[in-house]
């Protein structure tokens, strides 16, 4: 699963994954990627995990690729063992970022790929693609403005100008700014709550419904949405749910795959 540069622990049903070259700042190697993608695909498949969280050892989140690994790109370097850069994005359980500093570049964009942002008060970010000769690479044109605006996604893309995370948070690029002892922990226990009491497959449905439907009508988001409710409305994920309310238990969802089965409905 995960090698040297990445670590992974579970924490009572969340995986908590830690890029880990802390003397670099967990700058990108293929190496680091290779682990942190295995590392996202043992969660995903753990019926013992909900949620995830990603965070970085020491200092910083993700300074980006490594200059060595930069310096020897010719392809754009956009696949990892065969898996896109973006293969975080498509996790079907619910991620989490504990930025708990400096990301930049690539390190960014692998934070944007994660559900919630959860960061260290002061951290620093970055876009930094320009200041290197690059392109918004990976898909942060599309990220971005989605998230901040099309006018902050231009200036923060076109300046690469540092901003920090109370910036990050007003502008809606990071959800919460915590002290930066606490960020993991914060992380963790958000991830904990939502894993002991959502339906994994409804989170996974909701994750297909938000990246689906940003690019739909709300003609077709409609129908999809539609299509989803009628098959959880039979699902035994929305029995387990009802049951739980009015019994005032803590819910018991099965993990994902074993509970309600939306099926073709949510390819992605």
């Amino acid at each position: 699963m995960a090698n040297e540069t990445v670590l992974y622990e579970v924490r009572d049903r969340v995986a908590v994954i830690t890029l880990n070259r802390p003397d670099r700042l967990n700058a990108w190697t293929a190496e680091l990627g290779r682990g942190y993608f295995d590392a996202l695909d043992a969660a995903e498949s753990d019926p013992a995990v909900g949620a995830i969280v990603v965070t970085g050892a020491g200092r910083g989140f993700c300074a980006g690729a490594d200059m060595d690994l930069l310096q020897g790109m010719s392809d754009g370097g956009a696949e990892v063992d065969g898996r896109p850069m973006w293969h975080p994005y498509h996790v079907r359980k619910l991620t989490v970022a504990a930025i708990n500093g400096a990301a930049a570049g690539l390190g960014l964009v692998q934070a944007l790929y994660l559900d919630v942002r959860f960061a260290a008060a002061g951290a620093k970010f970055t876009v930094a693609f320009p200041q290197r000769g690059l392109i918004g690479e990976y898909g942060v044109t599309w990220l971005l403005p989605r998230l901040v605006g099309t006018g902050a996604a231009s200036d923060l893309l076109l300046s690469s100008r540092v901003f920090v995370a109370e910036e990050a948070a007003a502008l809606g690029l990071v959800n919460r700014v915590v002290p930066a002892e606490e960020v993991v922990e914060q992380a963790v226990a958000y991830a904990q709550a939502a894993a002991a009491s959502c339906s994994p497959a409804s989170i996974a449905a909701i994750k297909t419904q938000l990246r689906g439907d940003q690019t739909a009508s709300f003609t077709d988001a409609q129908a999809r949405a539609k299509a989803l409710m009628a098959v959880s409305l039979e699902g035994p994920d929305f029995t387990e749910g009802v049951q739980s309310y009015v019994q005032k238990r803590p819910a018991a969802f099965a993990p994902l795959g074993k509970g309600t089965d939306f099926g073709a409905l949510l390819d992605n």
